[in-house]
């Protein structure tokens, strides 16, 4: 099954949603949508399902076979969580998988584990597992944004975000869209987003932060793959496109940009300025856990300090190739102090504003953005 395959490397350390694009591509969209609905789901209470597996089972998920437990939380998300998959269903299915993946003396324990998996309401031990998160990430969030408001963070992380798609002029036929506050930027109410580009709500708000005007030149520096920078042309700006790997640049070719493989963390390859850049820096994704829900069980406390040190490498270098009187937008899709105002301390700029979008909280994922300039 595609889902399991996935699973299993997100395992061995993939994206989902880059594996769910590739792997489901040739699939119809029904199965495509199952398997997305699987592999998402799983991973965004995976915490909940491990626990589950020792509830029904009577042994720690951590000490299967990972081909065995990832059958198992597959299948009970199936049970417990879904209603459009029949539970003998999705039992022999789940003990089919581990036959395949070559653990065929762990099919009957799957077999009997499923069989006791019902929807009645369990005591999840505590709230790490009831909201399925780690336990510091929450606590962290707590400290920042108060109990209320990172409860608010996690709930929304554990629910399918909407979709969200960028449209300049009149909205086409085929979708039933809904406007947002932020011009250009449209909820799918109902239909499909085929053939629409597909930008979230808080990305679609960062580029009016730059105030752009036609006729400036627009360097984004981290631009892959592209959103922004097409969001950024439709104000008529001339504009640069930059990325550390060709491979993240070559989609955007048809933008009429300029695009320029470089480094940003090593002095910028240009000798003009420029009147706005964007820096939507490479970060942790803690605002976007939701959509990426592989990263809450990836990431360390002890991650953030590398990260900032790269952060603030780019902006330091992205500052030195503004303009005077220019402006800078430095964004983040990060929760994350460390990866937002402690950057911001960290260089020599005026900070005319910043701004923050929290999930749960504003519609859509969790962005930072600090709007700079220097004299």
């Amino acid at each position: 099954m595609t889902a399991f395959e996935i699973l299993r490397l997100v395992e061995g350390g993939g994206y989902a949603s880059d594996l769910l694009a590739s792997r489901t591509a040739a699939l119809d969209s029904r199965d495509a949508g199952l398997a997305e609905e699987i592999v998402l789901g799983a991973l965004r209470v995976q915490a909940q399902l491990d626990f589950l597996i020792q509830h029904f089972s009577e042994r720690p998920a951590g000490r299967l076979d990972p081909e065995v437990r990832i059958a198992l939380r597959m299948g009970i998300y199936q049970i417990r969580y879904l209603t459009r998959v029949p539970a003998h269903a999705a039992v022999s299915e789940s003990v089919e998988l581990v036959k395949r993946a070559r653990k065929r003396s762990a099919a009957g324990f799957v077999n009997a584990v499923l069989r006791k998996v019902d929807r009645s309401p369990v005591a999840w031990p505590g709230r790490a597992i009831e909201l399925s998160h780690p336990a510091w990430m929450l606590d962290r969030w707590e400290r920042r944004y108060g109990l209320e408001t990172a409860m608010k963070i996690a709930r929304a992380n554990l629910a399918t975000p909407e979709t969200y798609v960028r449209i300049t002029g009149s909205p086409p036929p085929g979708a039933e869209l809904e406007a947002t506050d932020v011009p250009g930027a449209y909820r799918l109410v109902a239909g499909s987003a085929r053939g629409l580009r597909i930008q979230d709500i808080g990305s679609q708000a960062i580029v009016p932060l730059l105030e752009l005007e036609a006729g400036q030149t627009f360097l984004d520096v981290s631009a892959a793959p592209g959103n922004k920078t097409a969001q950024a042309m439709e104000s008529g700006v001339r504009a640069v496109a930059c990325d550390v790997h060709f491979r993240r640049l070559a989609p955007m070719r048809g933008l009429g940009c300029d695009l320029v493989v470089m480094d940003a963390t090593r002095p910028l390859p240009f000798r003009r300025r420029f009147d706005r850049i964007l820096l939507d820096a490479p970060c942790s994704g803690t605002g976007t856990l939701a959509r990426n829900p592989e990263i809450k069980w990836r990431l360390r406390p002890e991650d953030l300090p590398a990260l900032q040190e790269r952060q603030t490498a780019m902006l330091r270098n992205a500052l030195e190739r503004l303009a005077p009187g220019g402006r800078l937008v430095y964004s983040t899709c990060s929760l994350e102090p460390e990866e937002n105002e402690d950057v911001i301390q960290k260089v020599p700029a005026r900070v005319l504003r910043l701004w923050q979008r929290l999930p749960g909280v504003d519609p859509g994922d969790g962005f930072f953005a600090a709007v700079l300039t220097s004299d």
